[in-house]
């Protein structure tokens, strides 16, 4: 059996690890590793509408909340915190190893149903142009608009005797920003060098990713997603006092940070009340208030034209927050089935959706087996941070008046959905949880 290495979750996600059967040929002649220049970014707001890439980053709003409801559903009344594009993201680039008979599958569970591989990929090179901050970069602007809270890096490690395709190498270079390296499984030192590597890309959150490899592990695709600002209208934390939390176990007690202001982007109906608030750089944190206390029903009912809809009715309000301070950290062991109802082709292992899609295997059958995400988020009067780990383990076998006053006390459970604007896909949801007892 493959074993999953283990974990001390700080914030990176390692996307993929592909384990060997035991007693495969590792002398299996190979080409050496992949060494190629990446293309620029895809700059969204230059040439040709995409409708395509515009499409398949609308569809990953559609498969966070998708994946957000799948999960819920194991949660219970705990805390619950999890990043759907440390998933999708991937999952994405896996399409290009995917084999083209069961790409429509991996499609449609990804929210691109009937679009193509291609589409995905610009989809993600756009993202990535606006959610990095590509633009500033480029054109050398100062302060705040070159500075950006959130941080993506890819980067394949790929075992010296199993190098990558080179189509996968080009494409993950060119649309997702991956690195490859060629490392030796067997030798310890490469655990240090995968560590070093997610500490690196999370500003030292993450020091200690795996605390070793399978021996027969062929490649280990990472991804490190941090994120971490301030808000852009902060809480004063004089003003935070002690009170009680109504939790569904009965009546805790919490710190509640205190925000009044008079231009608050604030939705309520029937069900709800919902406020924006926006961090200093751009995006923002959407709290949601349910009034019958069943956030996570709320949120598992939600759909991406559902939060768009919520965004585009709310009004420029005058009213005072109520929010507690929290801190969650959970892990996700039910991810796997939770992609498979989501239909994710690529766990069958008599399918093998993923042989010769992705290393020179020497005709070995290669599928995922197992998937995980730990995922944190610490939200004070300050600003938030959150970070994400995902483990997807594959085996190889062979200026308006206010019109509104309003008053929003989170005294009992609420939801949150973290954003970042994009240009294709909107807001472009990067974390979302339920808080039931902060």
């Amino acid at each position: 059996m493959t074993r999953i290495p283990a974990l001390v979750f700080a914030g990176a996600c390692i996307g993929l690890l592909l384990a060997g059967c035991a007693g495969r040929d590792a002398s299996v002649a190979a080409p050496a590793p992949f060494r190629g220049e990446g293309a620029p970014l895809i700059d969204p707001a230059r040439g040709a509408h995409d409708a395509g890439s515009i499409a398949a980053a609308r569809g990953a709003n559609d498969f966070a909340f998708r994946l957000g409801a799948a999960l819920l559903q194991d949660a219970g009344h705990e805390n619950f915190v999890v990043s759907p594009y440390s998933v999708w993201l991937p999952l994405a680039a896996l399409l290009n190893a995917t084999r083209e008979q069961y790409r429509p599958e991996l499609l449609r569970a990804l929210g691109a149903q009937g679009l193509g591989a291609g589409d995905v990929n610009r989809a993600a090179s756009r993202m990535l142009f606006d959610l990095t901050n590509e633009r500033g970069r480029r054109q050398g602007w100062d302060g705040a608009f070159r500075e950006n809270p959130l941080r993506i890096a890819n980067a394949v490690f790929v075992d010296h005797g199993f190098p990558l395709r080179a189509q996968f190498a080009q494409v993950f270079m060119d649309f997702y920003r991956g690195e490859s390296m060629s490392v030796d499984f067997r030798d310890p030192d490469t655990v240090a060098a995968v560590n070093r590597w997610a500490s690196d890309n999370t500003n030292g959150r993450i020091n200690r990713v795996v605390q070793e490899f399978d021996p027969d592990t062929v490649a280990a695709i990472a991804n490190a997603i941090y994120f971490s600002d301030s808000w852009r209208d902060g809480f004063c934390a004089s003003q935070t006092e002690r009170g009680a939390f109504y939790a569904h176990d009965g009546e805790s007690y919490a710190y509640f940070m205190r925000l009044e202001r008079n231009d608050f982007s604030y939705f309520e109906d029937a069900h709800v009340q919902a406020v924006n608030l926006p961090f200093a750089t751009g995006g923002g944190m959407k709290i949601i208030l349910p009034r019958d206390g069943d956030a996570a029903g709320f949120l598992s009912a939600m759909t991406a034209e559902k939060f768009e809809g919520m965004q585009r009715d709310s009004v420029l309000a005058s009213g005072r927050l109520l929010l507690p301070r929290f801190s969650i950290e959970n892990t996700i062991d039910s991810l796997k089935p939770a992609l498979v109802a989501l239909g994710v082709p690529l766990f069958d292992e008599q399918a093998a959706p993923l042989t010769g899609g992705l290393v020179y295997d020497g005709g070995l059958r290669v599928w995922l087996s197992q998937a995980v995400q730990v995922a944190m988020i610490e939200v004070d009067e300050e600003g938030a941070t959150a970070a994400a780990v995902t483990v997807l383990v594959a085996v190889a076998e062979a200026a308006l008046e206010p019109v509104t006053t309003f008053e929003m006390i989170c005294d009992r459970p609420f939801a949150f959905v973290l954003h970042r604007q994009t240009n294709d896909g909107g807001r472009q949801v990067l974390f979302t949880g339920v808080v039931n007892r902060p």
